[in-house]
């Protein structure tokens, strides 16, 4: 029994050690995930305006332009899958790989070859296990992302939808990131960057019909074209930016809740082996008495059988 109480004793320790690194990650991703939230607040009115602006200056002009207009037949896609550098998160990353495997599906129904862009180890890691082509990954950055890493993301996405089909360029744009809606809830959402998605119908009412509207008039300075050349590369940067930053967040969230689990399971196996060592030391207690007790009757049946 006491060879039993000693490896008790032994995975107790070990467990204990193991609840205190949780603990300590739970607490410092906590910490994080309030910078995180403040970083996607500050960042998403930007992006929101910046992607009015867009649709204005598409909307108050004829111009055609390559990443508002969409094409006749897409036949190419890219999608961008932005998952975690590191583990201990749950299903963070799975989820948003999931999602991405069901964009990709539904793309490639629809006739369109798919150039995949990864964010993140996970993602890499995932895609380089089942062998599948990955045209360009970034890394190092997933749980603190600057705008300079937005900026190295969008570069190439850009310069690929205004590329010739022909040439390996893509019709579309898509991204795949997961949401932060609140601390306890993140979702893996899709979304189309490229061509911009402009709407022409006026506002009405839900449930009433539209009403025409004057449309503004506007001047562009140098040109319309010249001013779509400036913004948009700014639009795709600061979505991809906000959609970074909602990442992190949703990842530091995600982390928490994995490490809370963790701490609380850690937690309830020292209960659970406490209660178990305390068991045998009691049975080692018991059978030493019962020895012991056994002894002086014996002792005491000997000495009376010499009287």
């Amino acid at each position: 029994m006491g060879a039993q109480i000693r490896v008790y004793k032994r995975r107790i320790k070990t467990v204990s050690a193991t609840k205190k690194i949780t603990k300590a990650m739970e607490m410092i991703a906590a910490s994080r995930i309030v910078k995180a939230q403040r970083q996607v607040a500050a960042s998403s009115p930007y992006a929101d305006e910046l992607t009015r602006a867009v649709t204005a200056v598409a909307t108050g002009s004829n111009t055609k332009h390559a990443l508002t207009t969409e094409a006749e037949n897409p036949s190419r896609a890219a999608v961008l899958l932005i998952t975690s550098d590191r583990g201990l998160a749950g299903g963070y990353s799975s989820n948003a790989i999931k999602a991405a495997d069901r964009l990709t599906e539904r793309l490639r129904a629809e006739g369109k070859e798919v150039d995949s862009y990864v964010v993140g180890r996970k993602g890499l890691a995932y895609f380089g296990f089942r062998e599948r082509e990955v045209t360009q990954s970034w890394t190092g950055f997933s749980d603190s992302p600057s705008y300079a890493d937005a900026k190295a993301v969008a570069t190439p996405l850009i310069a690929s939808v205004l590329a010739d089909t022909a040439e390996g360029g893509v019709d579309e744009l898509h991204i795949v990131f997961t949401e932060f809606v609140s601390m306890m809830t993140q979702s893996p959402v899709d979304r189309r960057l490229l061509p911009l998605a402009i709407s022409d119908k006026p506002a009405g009412g839900e449930g009433e019909p539209s009403k025409p509207q004057a449309l503004p008039l506007f001047e562009f300075e140098p040109s319309a074209e010249g001013v779509l050349d400036a913004l948009l590369p700014r639009y795709v940067e600061s979505r991809i930016y906000n959609a970074l930053l909602q990442a992190a967040a949703s990842e530091h969230a995600a982390r928490r809740r994995a490490m809370k689990s963790a701490t609380d399971n850690a937690e309830d196996l020292i209960k659970s082996l406490t209660r178990l060592a305390n068991a045998a030391r009691q049975a080692d207690i018991t059978q030493e008495i019962s020895e012991i007790v056994g002894g002086a009757s014996a002792l005491a049946d000997a000495n009376a059988g010499s009287d």
